[in-house]
């Protein structure tokens, strides 16, 4: 059961208000906010399972506990990259199903800005060169270029035009403008206070990424990642953000939330992780797509929306045509090309997305589900009653 879904706003990477704001903060942030919206003492909780990427070394998770006040509470940190805090989340629902937890946070919480990356020196030269970990054996087919193997190669296997992702990033700005505009996201969003490097305290309480003079003009007019590719046509603007952000949900066993007169905000029916070619990257999203309706014995026409991440506009248009999915009820407020895509917490960012927008429209079955890093893909089924 989920009785507590919050995130931070999303900011932007390098420039934006969170540029200074360690991981963290944030984790710890939003672990405290989602213990007092739970309902719950922090002590009745059994453990702490956070999603971060792009880091290597400490335990977010249990810096965020111990941070928070819950010193006899453990922290388990996870990474499946883009998909972590889907897989956090999956965690906490398996072992809460199999009756060994009753109370778990589970989520994410990612500041790029902030993350260090390895430094190669080669022995007897006087080069070196910045680089992630690999998290996959690197080939001319399978670099580590995302733009290549994820935004590229799912536009040629599923035939995306430019026009096509264009046209879908501008939607996804104008919805994530009109949500902000309309409060969509007051439920779930927590703000925090952020000291600016001239001593000031800002009040973040909104996302920054997204752009409201985003036009096809503007769009058409960015020139390709790889202008050196015939055709290549993955660009800035139908691509995700790089960002900062944290967000969490509060699980706890259906006999906990009943026997304390908890707020139950919906259930989790059904996780699922997929390995594919890293070439391929993107197929991860329609891969386990397929995978958590079987698991869940749903079909697509059971869904009524769906979050799927946009890491690059071309995965959830090769999804709505692989699987017919009706592409207006897919990202209803925007999703990576305007929200932003803070990579450890988007899966649960999703997942408070959809908790509150069912609840308003007074119930459903909800689907997040996303390509990750590596040729891999997370999806989950939540429902609302």
């Amino acid at each position: 059961m989920i009785v507590s879904a919050v995130r931070t706003p999303i900011a932007t990477a390098y420039k934006g208000t969170l540029r200074d704001t360690p991981a963290e903060t944030l984790a710890t942030h939003i672990v405290s906010e989602s213990v007092r919206r739970s309902g719950l003492r922090a002590d009745r909780f059994d453990d702490v399972i956070l999603a971060e990427s792009l880091y290597g070394g400490g335990d977010l998770a249990r810096y965020a506990a111990v941070a928070s006040g819950m010193t006899t509470v453990s922290g388990q940190a996870v990474n499946r990259h883009c998909a972590g805090s889907l897989a956090a989340v999956g965690n906490a629902a398996a072992s809460i199903r199999a009756d060994m937890d009753a109370a778990v946070i589970a989520g994410g919480a990612q500041s790029t800005t902030l993350s260090p990356t390895l430094s190669w020196k080669a022995i007897g030269s006087d080069w070196s060169v910045e680089r992630l970990p690999p998290t996959f054996p690197h080939t001319a087919e399978a670099t580590d270029d995302v733009s290549l193997i994820v935004g590229w190669s799912t536009a040629l296997r599923y035939d995306v035009s430019r026009e096509d992702m264009d046209a879908w990033a501008l939607r996804s700005h104008a919805r994530a403008v009109a949500a902000i505009d309309a409060g969509v996201f007051a439920d779930e969003i927590v703000p925090l206070k952020v000291t600016q490097p001239d001593g000031s305290v800002h009040d973040f309480a909104v996302d920054e990424h997204p752009r409201r003079d985003s036009s096809m003009d503007r769009l058409s007019g960015l020139k390709p990642l790889h202008p050196e590719i015939p055709g290549f046509s993955i660009t800035a603007g139908n691509s995700s953000g790089l960002n900062d952000a944290a967000a969490a949900l509060a699980l706890v066993s259906d006999g906990l939330a009943r026997s304390e007169s908890l707020n139950i905000l919906g259930r989790v029916r059904a996780w699922a992780a997929v390995g594919v070619d890293p070439r391929y990257c993107g197929q991860g999203a329609i891969d386990s797509i397929r995978k958590v309706l079987s698991r869940a014995n749903l079909s697509v026409s059971d869904v009524h929306l769906w979050e799927i991440n946009e890491a690059f506009a071309s995965v959830p248009i090769a999804a709505c045509r692989e699987l017919d999915i009706d592409d207006s009820t897919v990202n209803a407020f925007g999703s990576g090309c305007s929200l932003g895509h803070p990579i450890a917490a988007s899966g649960a960012r999703m997942l408070a997305t959809l908790t509150f927008a069912l609840r308003r429209r007074g119930g459903g079955i909800g689907v997040a589900a996303m390509c990750a890093g590596g040729g891999q893909g997370g999806a989950m089924v939540i429902e609302v009653s």
